[in-house]
């Protein structure tokens, strides 16, 4: 249902962690090229997680309990998402043509994705409390 916010929320968060993310590289290498996300598997695998997580979060609009678990858990995916670009633009071998010369804005594309799942997972608790509500006055 893409009239209840959650769904924009859910929908946005898709773009951030999947679309975006094959077109705006993670950082550039001292060699000048530019290093996306799908170069590493590790990466790949997480970024496939949270991609099909929020898919089927918005697929399944009706079961908003499962819709809020797979929510926490897109979140956490992310957070070590986000770690794991972290330690490796910090913390990378001693290749000295591998080294980090610049962090690109693909680095803070899972932040962006974390508020956008947050705020989702906002309205669905605010749905639910507001279907249970009504349950409890019939």
């Amino acid at each position: 249902m893409i009239q209840r916010i959650q769904t924009v929320y859910l929908i946005l968060a898709f773009i951030a962690t999947s679309v975006l993310m094959l077109f705006i590289p993670l950082w550039t290498l001292k060699t000048g090229t530019p290093f996306y996300f799908n170069q590493d598997p590790i990466y790949t695998v997480i970024v496939g997680l949270s991609t099909m997580l929020t898919i089927i979060s918005i697929i399944s609009y009706k079961k908003r309990q499962n819709q809020f678990v797979m929510g926490r858990l897109n979140i956490i995916l992310n957070l070590i998402l986000l770690g794991l670009f972290v330690y490796r633009s910090l913390n990378l071998s001693g290749d000295a043509t591998a080294v980090v010369s610049e962090k690109g804005i693909g680095m803070f594309l899972p932040i962006v994705a974390i508020v956008l799942l947050v705020l989702a997972n906002k309205a669905i608790k605010k749905d639910e409390d507001l279907v249970k509500s009504v349950d409890r006055l019939r």
